[in-house]
């Protein structure tokens, strides 16, 4: 058997593999080669160690090890291996070999594996025919290194490949700049959200803006029993508009051995996708990271709606913030659904039809909490956001503040939300939700400067405006002024000024540049 690489070793060969399309093709562009060749691998491995694992338990009875395969979860059709290309890699076709090659192994597992190669391997952005092959061969040898070897009897746990490919999607993102932003939320800040959710062993969770499906996988991670041990009982759904990031979303399902969960592809707000008869289906738990401030989101068609998301008011045509968040309340389960979304702070305190809304929300008594982000955490934006969490089955009508505006690890060029800082607001929460309702009278300081337990009354003399600072009081007093210390200090710095003025003039009278 060979030797088990580590999760760093996998991480830096794939990153490696990069530099065969790096300074030629678009880094935007060459992660789906990447990926896609990566996942290629994968199914790859695991096929042949499935195989060999049968050959040694069946021996040469072929036809019982053929009926075998053939009910494993996906099927690799034959001469579609990752080692079919190694034996025929200075073939002058190969581009177009690879793809003919994703393009059988999709037709073969249209259920679970349609449309996720995007990525044309025979295309000029790679080189003419002489370096687009040069370049192919390069990337099958980097993948052909012992260090990724993705056989399960080598590996062991299916994590490390999953985690590897959540790897390669946050440095992509990390490099794509604003593009990075629209398929991947950083780990951390997704980590919030779940604990946030405190999802159930047997909910129904979504993502109607999944991306690249890193949020919906950190929330299922977080599944609980009644025991508070891990659960895989649970059902994930997924909605995504962009066809290249879907597919990202398709693969890191499989990856994560997610792989039944319902991820469609098409516009959340023109064309909802998860339906059940005339209505939207409905869940326990919906969470999101949709696109700031959205332009263009549909405002045209909201009023006639046939979901009727929209009762509480149609936001504003340049802001789909609250499309959003409309969307997602009625996505979620009546008198027990739970919401967590990612927004920019104007949707707390914007007025006009989005301040309508946002009234309605509290007076349905929808609000739960409002978290404060620090700026700069996420990629093509520094912008601080928050984190918005609504419950339709609250008990009482209070809602949490949180100021975590100082809660994070600065970086040189984007600041990160530590696991002390995430484990801060999640108790601060937990806090909050177990302590008792406020009746009547002003609300609570949970925690000076960072966190406080507001009234409805306390909202409504707001006029409803959810500005954090409305509520958490952040002001520092500064230090009183010593004035008589400060007028010495003064008198002191006068003196010395006059003395190298004075030592000023005698090296210029010196040098006859004055009389």
């Amino acid at each position: 058997m060979s030797q088990r690489p580590t999760q760093s070793e996998i991480n830096n060969a794939l990153w490696k593999a990069c530099d065969t399309f790096r300074g030629v093709v678009d880094p935007d562009d060459y992660k789906n080669y990447i990926l896609e060749f990566m996942f290629l691998k994968y199914l790859s491995d695991k096929w042949r160690d499935t195989y060999d694992q049968m050959k040694e338990q069946y021996g040469d009875n072929e036809e019982l090890i053929k009926r075998k395969m053939s009910r494993q979860p996906y099927q690799l059709p034959e001469g579609c291996s990752f080692y079919d290309l190694v034996n025929n890699m200075d073939q002058p076709d190969l581009g177009e070999r690879i793809n003919k090659m994703v393009a059988k192994i999709e037709d073969e597992n249209k259920q679970k594996l349609e449309g996720v190669f995007n990525a044309d391997f025979n295309s000029n952005k790679i080189g003419d025919e002489k370096s687009k092959n040069e370049r192919l061969k390069n990337l099958i040898n980097d993948f052909n290194d012992s260090k990724l070897d993705f056989r399960p009897s080598v590996i062991g746990s299916i994590d490390i490949i999953g985690d590897s490919y959540m790897f390669l999607i946050e440095r992509f993102a990390s490099g794509s700049g604003k593009k990075g932003g629209e398929f991947f939320t950083p780990h951390n800040i997704s980590v919030l959200l779940a604990k946030l959710m405190q999802p159930k062993a047997g909910s129904r969770i979504c993502d109607p803006t999944c991306g690249s499906g890193s949020l919906l996988i950190t929330v299922a991670d977080e599944v609980k029993d009644s025991e508070g041990k891990k659960s895989r009982d649970f059902a994930l759904y997924a909605q995504e508009s962009n066809r290249n990031t879907w597919a990202l979303c398709k693969m890191n399902m499989f990856l994560h051995n997610m792989d039944d969960a319902h991820t469609a592809w098409g516009d959340t707000i023109r064309n909802p996708k998860h339906i059940e008869g005339d209505k939207l289906k409905t869940f326990d738990v919906v969470v999101a990271n949709p696109p700031f401030s959205l332009d263009k989101w549909g405002a045209d068609s909201a009023a006639n709606d046939i979901f009727n998301r929209f009762a509480m008011g149609v936001p504003p045509k340049s802001k789909g913030d609250y499309a959003f968040i409309s969307h997602m309340i009625a996505s979620a389960h009546h008198g027990t659904g739970k919401v967590g979304v990612i927004v920019p702070h104007g949707v707390l305190f914007r007025g006009s039809s989005e301040g309508k809304i946002r009234k309605q929300l509290i007076e349905n008594n929808y609000l739960e909490a409002v978290v404060g982000l620090p700026q700069n955490l996420f990629f093509g934006t520094g912008i601080p956001a928050a984190i918005l969490i609504f419950n339709k089955g609250k008990t009482n009508t209070d809602v949490l503040f949180v100021d975590a505006s100082k809660e994070y690890i600065a970086g040189k060029n984007q600041n990160e939300l530590g696991t002390e800082h995430v484990q801060k607001v999640v108790a601060i929460y937990n806090q909050f939700k177990e302590g008792k309702a406020i009746n009547e009278g002003e609300g609570v300081v949970l925690v000076d400067k960072f966190a406080y337990r507001a009234t409805y009354d306390e909202i409504e003399e707001n006029d409803f405006n959810l500005n954090i600072p409305r509520y958490v009081d952040t002001f520092e007093e500064e230090a009183p002024v010593d004035i008589a210390a400060t007028q010495k200090e003064i008198k002191n710095l006068e003196a010395e000024l006059t003395d190298v003025r004075k030592e000023m003039d005698a090296y210029l009278k010196e040098l006859n540049l004055i009389d």
